[in-house]
């Protein structure tokens, strides 16, 4: 993956202006994100920022007892590692990766000065804050208010959002975790869309076969928040 390609794989990258671009790429580092690992750890020090470019980021909450619950998801449209920007060069949230793939790595210093210094760029990061805040908001309403089904649908459609095709490699276990429900209500919910053929799922791999009635059958959150990214960042990266 060459530095100038980076251009047309992220959405935050491909909007960047040309000069801030052009500074960055020198440092602009591409990293492979396997599944299961974590970018940042609840408390400590943020060295770099990521942008994805194939692999999807979930954003957690874990309790003391060990319990954990997605509060967002980061693909190929955004960043991962807002406080280095909001004030903050930590966060109480873990960032594990969700699906294995690719980012773009940048240090924290570095966009911690550019976000100071250019006006185009803190516009598109704080369009791009609020996208997220409301991602966050609308699962936290999805969590307490929608079925398991409902929120197993908002859920599938925004990894797709963020990954080419329509397949997911995902267990129903940690599908779970990141939802913050039982496993046995996710493979419920999941056997009820595989026997209306809204999805096929095997060892480990779900592929979305009817998407636009995984649309009809999931809550309102889903096009709320899709249509809030729509609305504050410019068109996502070329596939």
């Amino acid at each position: 993956m060459e530095p100038g390609q980076a251009c047309s794989q992220n959405g935050l990258l491909a909007a960047l202006p040309a000069v801030v671009l052009a500074r960055w790429q020198p440092q602009l580092e591409a990293v492979k994100l396997a599944l299961g690992q974590s970018l940042y750890e609840p408390g400590r020090t943020m060295s770099h920022v990521y942008f994805p470019t194939s692999a999807i980021v979930s954003l957690l909450y874990v309790t003391e007892s060990g319990a954990s619950a997605e509060i967002a998801v980061v693909g190929r449209e955004g960043l991962v590692g807002i406080a280095l920007f909001m004030g903050g060069d930590s966060t109480p949230n873990r960032a594990d990766v969700q699906s294995a793939g690719t980012a773009w790595r940048l240090p924290a210093a570095l966009l911690k000065a550019e976000f100071g210094s250019s006006p185009p760029l803190t516009r598109l990061l704080l369009r791009y804050t609020q996208a997220l805040i409301t991602q966050m908001a609308q699962t936290a309403v999805c969590n307490r208010h929608h079925t398991v089904d409902q929120q197993l649908c908002r859920w599938l459609l925004m990894s797709l959002d963020r990954l080419q095709g329509n397949e997911l490699v995902m267990t129903h276990e940690l599908i779970a975790n990141m939802l913050g429900v039982r496993r046995e209500g996710v493979t419920e919910a999941a056997f009820k869309l595989q026997r209306d053929g809204l999805i096929r799922y095997a060892r480990g791999h779900i592929t979305v076969l009817d998407r636009p009635r995984l649309e009809h059958r999931s809550c309102e959150c889903y096009p709320v928040v899709r249509d809030e990214y729509a609305r504050l960042l410019p068109p996502g990266p070329a596939p």
